[in-house]
């Protein structure tokens, strides 16, 4: 039986001979990604906004029941709540977001609370209330910056292990081809205003991993290459080391595009965002690998002689002494 290949072993697509348009396309996705988000802002979900956090026990329960406490909370009219397990696995922490104002009018907030924790116990009889406390716009933004700081964090621990690993200008077009596919991630989610919590944090994280993984893939093959084909342009060797390579990431692609589908289109709305940001991060990832990490290496002066070790006088004198110079 003959197996399926999605990419012929002879593919030779030259990705790199529209390298110019496509480089400019993307400094236009991040600035125009940038200006998306100073312009219309994130809609920061419950995490990073700040709102009231309600904790409950539920005594006859082993476990409590979350996607129906995320349903009936939901449907209440402050928002997608956020409703997770806190401590023991039957206690949870449901945090809603505050509308505009209630913060300044004493006990609107708590009020908002008693309402979250009487419609619960109303459905859930062994339900018992442990706190009702609100969470301040302060909290939320330190918690909101120590976020962003993790992002930098894991972007520039990349690109010191690329550097470490191959060369410098591979860890710069590693550290490029990142901030492209998390500009463009941040863009989206200021364009549609879909709401953004620490689940799309855990997405950016994601596709962050996808894309080096990818960008990897590619670098050591173009590091090997460099190796056998000293004299191939360097374009060619790029284009090379890309097809070479087409059928895992295809592969790797479409599989995980498949598994994300039926999440996106039938799983739970509290999903959705996350989701959504993973199946973009999925193709820019890819995207950013073949026309920002590669051509970037071009741009930077690398040729198929830079990694070529340089031959000392100390080597050449010992050349000499075996008779081989």
């Amino acid at each position: 039986m003959k197996l399926l290949k999605l990419v012929p072993d002879n593919t030779n697509i030259k990705f790199l001979k529209l390298r110019v348009p496509f480089f400019v396309l993307s400094l236009v996705l991040i600035f125009g990604s940038w200006a998306a988000v100073l312009v219309n802002g994130l809609n920061f979900g419950v995490d990073f906004a700040g709102g009231q956090e309600v904790r409950m026990t539920f005594k006859e329960r082993e476990t409590a029941p979350i996607p129906s406490l995320r349903e009936l909370v939901g449907g209440l009219g402050y928002g997608e709540p956020v409703v997770q397990e806190f401590g023991a696995p039957n206690q949870v922490s449901i945090r809603v977001s505050l509308p505009e104002g209630t913060e300044n009018t004493p006990g609107a907030a708590t009020a908002i609370g008693d309402k979250v924790i009487a419609a619960i116990a109303k459905e859930y009889p062994d339900a018992r209330k442990d706190g009702n406390d609100t969470v301040s716009g302060k909290v939320a933004g330190e918690f909101r910056n120590q976020a962003i700081l993790a992002l930098l964090a894991a972007m520039a621990a990349v690109s010191v292990y690329i550097w470490i690993r191959f060369e410098w200008q591979f860890g710069v077009g590693a550290m490029f081809a990142l901030v492209h596919d998390v500009s463009v991630t941040l863009g989206l989610f200021a364009l549609t205003q879909l709401e953004f919590s620490l689940q799309i944090v855990a997405a950016i994280l994601a596709i962050i991993g996808y894309s080096l993984n990818d960008t990897i893939v590619v670098y050591d093959r173009i590091r090997e290459n460099l190796k056998k084909y000293r004299k191939m342009p360097l374009s060619e060797l790029l284009d090379l080391s890309v097809n070479e390579t087409l059928a895992r990431t295809v592969m790797t692609s479409l599989t995980l595009f498949i598994a994300l589908v039926p999440l996106l289109i039938f799983g739970p709305p509290s999903l959705f965002g996350m989701v959504a940001a993973i199946t973009v991060g999925l193709f820019i990832g890819t995207y950013s690998s073949i026309y920002m990490a590669g051509p970037l290496l071009i741009w930077m002066g690398v040729t198929s002689t830079s990694f070529v070790p340089t031959e000392t006088a100390t080597d050449r004198q010992d050349k000499l002494a075996r008779g081989e110079g």
